[in-house]
């Protein structure tokens, strides 16, 4: 089983000791985002999770529970995100050159391998042009690929809730233009330029198509602890749950819709302000849940996980 935390919610960043709690606790309950009374229980622990992917904007309050998460067995690696946008468009993040030391530490920790920097979405306004996002992109390459392997991007969604004037449509050329130096400038300074969910063919510009639940990356960290012979992860599949062209293996997420409080004006997993800060503030860190409670008469269904098995015997 590969556990996802989460593409729902920047657990690392608000919520990493709910996170630890449940890992000690080996379970977690979870409600269905597309029917509230559908509760789950899913166990956590580390005879049944293959992988952790942490999806993040700021690793700088789970670090510390790094070394316990190792000293359990978990295996893990995270999508970190990391833009150039001030808080007109992420506007509860921290100071972004504290994040970008807080990439290089994560980095210096786990190995650059396991920090896969997104930067996305691309946004283009009046401020933020071709200009702005090769200067950029420029300077966190040089300042970043010591630290990271590979680069995620992806061009902003369109989608009907975006409605503001700091985000405008991104026309075809714009695209190619800038794909063309991302792709150049990415593997100038040793990384590999991919795309998440993008519509357009990027690979003429040596960008390839992402896993961002990454099936061969998993496998390289699994292999790890399994030598001398190769782990094979016969039991992924690809996520049919996810949008078209999303290239990642099946993943169980353990996040909640309207609990990140980033605050970012392109988030697809926020759409009430008011009902995500009140969320936030009601959220029990001891709690089952990542927020609220389980009803007197709802139903919890276990759910069926298990590790592949021939993981489980190399690492008997």
């Amino acid at each position: 089983m590969i556990l996802s935390a989460s593409r729902r919610t920047d657990i690392p960043c608000y919520y990493s000791e709910w996170f630890m709690n449940r890992i000690r606790a080996g379970y977690v309950l979870t409600r269905n985002p597309m029917n509230h009374a559908q509760l789950s229980r899913i166990a956590i622990t580390p005879d049944v999770v293959d992988c952790i992917v942490f999806w993040t904007k700021d690793s700088g309050n789970i670090i510390s529970c790094l070394p316990e998460l190792d000293r359990m067995g978990y295996n893990y690696y995270f999508q970190f995100t990391l833009t150039p946008y001030d808080r007109t468009i992420e506007p509860n993040l921290r100071n972004k050159t504290k994040i970008e030391e807080a990439f290089i530490e994560l980095s210096k920790h786990i190995g650059k391998e396991r920090v896969k920097w997104r930067y996305d979405p691309i946004i283009i306004n009046a401020s933020l042009d071709i200009a702005y996002h090769k200067l950029h992109f420029l300077r966190m390459c040089e300042k970043l690929s010591p630290y990271t392997n590979t680069v995620t991007i992806s061009f902003v969604d369109m989608y009907p809730k975006l409605r503001t004037k700091l985000i405008l449509p991104i026309t075809e050329d714009k695209i190619t233009e800038l794909s063309a130096f991302i792709g150049k400038t990415a593997k100038e300074y040793g990384i590999r330029a991919v795309a998440c969910c993008e519509k357009n063919d990027l690979t003429p510009f040596g960008i390839q198509k992402a896993s961002c639940i990454d099936r061969e990356l998993i496998e390289r960290i699994l292999s790890e602890r399994a030598k001398p012979e190769k782990i094979a992860l016969d039991t992924l599949f690809p996520d049919r749950n996810q949008r078209e062209g999303c290239g990642c293996c099946e993943s169980i997420d353990i996040g909640a819709y309207n609990t990140c409080m980033n605050g970012c004006i392109y988030c697809y997993a926020n759409n009430d302000p008011v009902s995500t800060a009140r969320r936030h503030k009601a959220h029990d860190p001891n709690g089952e849940l990542l927020f609220g409670a389980v009803g007197e008469n709802e139903k919890i269904t276990i759910r069926k996980v298990k590790r592949d098995a021939r993981i489980l015997s190399y690492n008997k």
